[in-house]
Protein backbone atom coordinates (compact mmCIF):
# COMPACT_ATOMS: atom_id res chain seq x y z
CA UNK A 1 0.00 0.00 0.00
CA UNK A 2 1.46 3.65 -1.08
CA UNK A 3 2.49 5.69 1.93
CA UNK A 4 1.59 8.36 -0.37
CA UNK A 5 -1.43 10.10 -1.18
CA UNK A 6 -2.18 8.92 -4.81
CA UNK A 7 -3.25 11.18 -7.86
CA UNK A 8 -4.81 9.94 -10.67
CA UNK A 9 -4.56 12.01 -14.44
CA UNK A 10 -7.15 11.19 -17.08
CA UNK A 11 -5.76 12.13 -20.51
CA UNK A 12 -2.20 12.33 -20.20
CA UNK A 13 -1.21 14.18 -22.85
CA UNK A 14 2.59 15.94 -23.67
CA UNK A 15 1.91 19.13 -22.65
CA UNK A 16 -0.84 19.81 -19.68
CA UNK A 17 -1.07 15.85 -18.88
CA UNK A 18 2.40 15.56 -18.43
CA UNK A 19 3.89 18.69 -16.73
CA UNK A 20 0.86 17.75 -14.16
CA UNK A 21 2.35 14.32 -13.51
CA UNK A 22 5.86 15.55 -13.34
CA UNK A 23 4.66 18.53 -10.77
CA UNK A 24 2.61 16.00 -8.17
CA UNK A 25 5.03 13.63 -8.46
CA UNK A 26 7.66 16.30 -7.48
CA UNK A 27 5.02 17.58 -4.50
CA UNK A 28 4.98 13.83 -3.20
CA UNK A 29 2.06 12.16 -4.84
CA UNK A 30 2.19 8.18 -6.29
CA UNK A 31 0.88 9.23 -9.53
CA UNK A 32 -1.42 7.37 -12.38
CA UNK A 33 -2.38 8.44 -15.93
CA UNK A 34 -4.82 7.07 -18.07
CA UNK A 35 -4.49 7.07 -21.50
CA UNK A 36 -5.39 5.11 -24.64
CA UNK A 37 -1.38 4.18 -24.72
CA UNK A 38 -1.52 3.42 -21.53
CA UNK A 39 0.41 -0.34 -20.86
CA UNK A 40 -1.38 -1.14 -17.44
CA UNK A 41 2.32 -0.94 -15.97
CA UNK A 42 5.21 1.43 -15.09
CA UNK A 43 6.13 4.12 -17.16
CA UNK A 44 10.10 5.13 -17.31
CA UNK A 45 9.10 8.03 -15.65
CA UNK A 46 7.49 5.84 -12.54
CA UNK A 47 3.93 6.97 -13.13
CA UNK A 48 1.32 3.98 -13.26
CA UNK A 49 0.22 4.27 -16.84
CA UNK A 50 -3.51 3.15 -17.14
CA UNK A 51 -4.89 2.23 -20.87
CA UNK A 52 -8.23 3.87 -21.42
CA UNK A 53 -10.81 4.55 -23.59
CA UNK A 54 -12.32 8.12 -22.69
CA UNK A 55 -15.10 7.63 -25.40
CA UNK A 56 -16.70 4.72 -23.52
CA UNK A 57 -17.81 5.84 -19.79
CA UNK A 58 -17.87 2.27 -18.50
CA UNK A 59 -13.83 1.98 -18.96
CA UNK A 60 -13.71 4.65 -16.03
CA UNK A 61 -14.36 2.20 -12.99
CA UNK A 62 -11.87 0.15 -14.77
CA UNK A 63 -9.57 2.49 -13.97
CA UNK A 64 -10.20 3.69 -10.89
CA UNK A 65 -9.95 -0.35 -9.88
CA UNK A 66 -6.69 -0.34 -11.47
CA UNK A 67 -5.14 2.65 -9.79
CA UNK A 68 -6.67 1.25 -6.23
CA UNK A 69 -5.43 -2.05 -7.03
CA UNK A 70 -1.54 -0.96 -7.75
CA UNK A 71 -1.24 1.59 -4.95
CA UNK A 72 -3.62 0.00 -2.18
CA UNK A 73 -5.67 3.20 -2.11
CA UNK A 74 -8.03 5.15 -4.34
CA UNK A 75 -6.66 8.55 -5.56
CA UNK A 76 -7.26 11.62 -3.19
CA UNK A 77 -6.57 13.78 -6.45
CA UNK A 78 -8.32 12.93 -9.59
CA UNK A 79 -7.43 15.44 -12.70
CA UNK A 80 -9.37 15.35 -16.23
CA UNK A 81 -7.85 16.52 -18.75
CA UNK A 82 -8.62 14.87 -21.81
CA UNK A 83 -10.50 16.51 -24.81
CA UNK A 84 -12.01 15.99 -28.20
CA UNK A 85 -14.04 17.59 -30.90
CA UNK A 86 -15.19 17.01 -34.37
CA UNK A 87 -14.89 18.97 -37.12
CA UNK A 88 -17.64 20.14 -39.45
CA UNK A 89 -17.69 17.78 -42.51
CA UNK A 90 -18.95 20.80 -44.33
CA UNK A 91 -16.97 24.21 -43.33
CA UNK A 92 -18.34 26.26 -41.84
CA UNK A 93 -21.87 24.26 -40.77
CA UNK A 94 -22.26 23.13 -37.13
CA UNK A 95 -25.56 21.00 -38.09
CA UNK A 96 -23.37 18.73 -40.84
CA UNK A 97 -22.10 17.30 -37.54
CA UNK A 98 -23.26 13.64 -37.38
CA UNK A 99 -25.09 13.33 -34.04
CA UNK A 100 -22.99 9.87 -33.39
CA UNK A 101 -20.27 12.29 -33.50
CA UNK A 102 -21.57 14.26 -30.86
CA UNK A 103 -22.50 11.84 -28.33
CA UNK A 104 -18.71 10.24 -28.65
CA UNK A 105 -17.15 13.16 -28.27
CA UNK A 106 -20.02 14.29 -25.36
CA UNK A 107 -18.68 11.35 -23.93
CA UNK A 108 -15.07 12.57 -23.85
CA UNK A 109 -15.94 16.10 -22.62
CA UNK A 110 -18.60 15.29 -19.91
CA UNK A 111 -19.79 11.73 -18.98
CA UNK A 112 -16.82 10.30 -18.97
CA UNK A 113 -15.52 12.84 -16.23
CA UNK A 114 -18.46 12.53 -14.89
CA UNK A 115 -18.24 9.25 -14.20
CA UNK A 116 -14.93 9.79 -12.80
CA UNK A 117 -16.40 12.07 -10.60
CA UNK A 118 -18.68 9.12 -9.42
CA UNK A 119 -15.86 6.94 -8.71
CA UNK A 120 -13.59 9.76 -7.00
CA UNK A 121 -16.33 10.35 -4.19
CA UNK A 122 -16.89 6.60 -3.55
CA UNK A 123 -13.01 6.28 -2.78
CA UNK A 124 -13.25 9.70 -1.05
CA UNK A 125 -15.58 8.00 1.36
CA UNK A 126 -13.02 5.64 2.65
CA UNK A 127 -10.09 7.74 2.73
CA UNK A 128 -9.32 9.69 6.22
CA UNK A 129 -11.24 12.50 7.46
CA UNK A 130 -8.41 15.50 7.14
CA UNK A 131 -7.21 14.15 3.53
CA UNK A 132 -7.73 16.62 1.02
CA UNK A 133 -10.06 15.81 -1.51
CA UNK A 134 -9.71 17.63 -4.93
CA UNK A 135 -11.64 16.69 -8.59
CA UNK A 136 -9.98 19.06 -11.24
CA UNK A 137 -11.11 19.27 -14.45
CA UNK A 138 -9.14 21.55 -17.47
CA UNK A 139 -11.65 23.70 -18.77
CA UNK A 140 -11.53 26.64 -21.28
CA UNK A 141 -13.48 30.26 -21.92
CA UNK A 142 -16.66 28.18 -23.53
CA UNK A 143 -18.43 27.77 -20.91
CA UNK A 144 -18.69 31.21 -20.44
CA UNK A 145 -18.83 32.59 -24.00
CA UNK A 146 -19.79 30.98 -27.42
CA UNK A 147 -16.14 31.10 -29.19
CA UNK A 148 -16.75 31.24 -32.83
CA UNK A 149 -15.13 28.90 -34.23
CA UNK A 150 -17.46 26.19 -35.44
CA UNK A 151 -14.35 23.58 -35.76
CA UNK A 152 -14.32 23.31 -31.41
CA UNK A 153 -18.59 23.16 -31.42
CA UNK A 154 -18.66 19.94 -29.84
CA UNK A 155 -15.98 20.79 -27.44
CA UNK A 156 -17.72 24.11 -26.43
CA UNK A 157 -20.99 22.13 -25.61
CA UNK A 158 -18.87 19.35 -24.06
CA UNK A 159 -17.08 21.79 -21.65
CA UNK A 160 -20.10 23.89 -21.10
CA UNK A 161 -22.17 21.51 -19.93
CA UNK A 162 -19.45 19.74 -17.41
CA UNK A 163 -18.84 22.86 -15.78
CA UNK A 164 -22.51 22.92 -14.68
CA UNK A 165 -22.23 19.86 -12.76
CA UNK A 166 -18.59 20.71 -11.52
CA UNK A 167 -19.98 23.85 -10.30
CA UNK A 168 -22.94 21.93 -8.76
CA UNK A 169 -20.99 19.08 -7.36
CA UNK A 170 -18.60 21.53 -5.72
CA UNK A 171 -21.85 23.43 -3.93
CA UNK A 172 -23.50 20.02 -2.87
CA UNK A 173 -20.13 18.38 -1.59
CA UNK A 174 -18.68 21.27 0.39
CA UNK A 175 -20.26 19.81 3.83
CA UNK A 176 -17.70 16.92 2.91
CA UNK A 177 -14.89 19.18 2.65
CA UNK A 178 -14.41 17.93 -1.41
CA UNK A 179 -13.74 20.09 -4.04
CA UNK A 180 -14.30 20.39 -7.54
CA UNK A 181 -12.54 22.55 -9.85
CA UNK A 182 -13.52 24.09 -13.68
CA UNK A 183 -9.66 25.17 -14.20
CA UNK A 184 -9.47 27.39 -17.12
CA UNK A 185 -6.26 29.46 -17.81
CA UNK A 186 -6.49 32.89 -19.51
CA UNK A 187 -4.55 35.31 -20.55
CA UNK A 188 -4.45 38.88 -18.50
CA UNK A 189 -6.91 40.16 -20.42
CA UNK A 190 -9.27 37.10 -20.09
CA UNK A 191 -9.26 35.62 -23.23
CA UNK A 192 -9.11 32.52 -24.05
CA UNK A 193 -5.72 30.73 -24.42
CA UNK A 194 -6.75 27.94 -26.95
CA UNK A 195 -3.82 26.03 -28.51
CA UNK A 196 -1.21 28.42 -26.14
CA UNK A 197 -1.99 26.79 -22.93
CA UNK A 198 0.96 26.69 -20.70
CA UNK A 199 1.96 22.78 -18.88
CA UNK A 200 3.63 24.60 -16.43
CA UNK A 201 1.49 27.27 -15.26
CA UNK A 202 -1.10 24.42 -15.16
CA UNK A 203 1.04 22.19 -12.86
CA UNK A 204 1.90 24.74 -10.78
CA UNK A 205 -1.77 26.10 -10.40
CA UNK A 206 -3.42 21.99 -9.70
CA UNK A 207 -0.75 21.65 -7.25
CA UNK A 208 -2.77 24.91 -5.24
CA UNK A 209 -6.03 23.13 -5.66
CA UNK A 210 -4.86 19.92 -4.69
CA UNK A 211 -4.55 21.17 -1.35
CA UNK A 212 -8.40 22.25 -1.46
CA UNK A 213 -7.99 26.14 -2.21
CA UNK A 214 -10.41 27.15 0.48
CA UNK A 215 -9.87 30.56 -1.33
CA UNK A 216 -10.69 29.72 -4.83
CA UNK A 217 -13.95 29.29 -5.95
CA UNK A 218 -15.14 26.05 -8.48
CA UNK A 219 -14.63 28.21 -11.56
CA UNK A 220 -11.01 28.42 -11.47
CA UNK A 221 -9.85 30.83 -13.72
CA UNK A 222 -6.39 31.70 -13.78
CA UNK A 223 -3.23 33.46 -15.15
CA UNK A 224 0.38 31.88 -15.51
CA UNK A 225 2.35 34.01 -12.72
CA UNK A 226 -0.51 35.04 -11.27
CA UNK A 227 -2.78 32.21 -10.06
CA UNK A 228 -6.51 32.26 -9.84
CA UNK A 229 -7.94 35.76 -10.85
CA UNK A 230 -11.13 36.86 -11.41
CA UNK A 231 -12.74 38.08 -14.92
CA UNK A 232 -15.96 39.77 -15.34
CA UNK A 233 -18.40 37.07 -16.94
CA UNK A 234 -19.30 38.42 -20.52
CA UNK A 235 -22.19 40.56 -20.68
CA UNK A 236 -26.40 38.94 -22.38
CA UNK A 237 -27.11 40.83 -25.69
Amino acid sequence: MSTKPVALILGAGPRVGSAVANKLASSGYAVAVASRKGTDSRSKEGFFAVKIDLSQPTSVKTAFDAVKTEFGAPPSLVVYNAATFTAPPVEGSILSIPAERVASDLNVNTVSPFAAAQQAVEGWATLPKDAAKVFIYTGNVQNTKIVPVPLTVTLGVGKSAASYWLGMADNTYSAQNYRFFYADERNVDGSIKGMALDGDAHAEFYAQLATGAKDVPWHATFVKGQGYTKFPMPASK
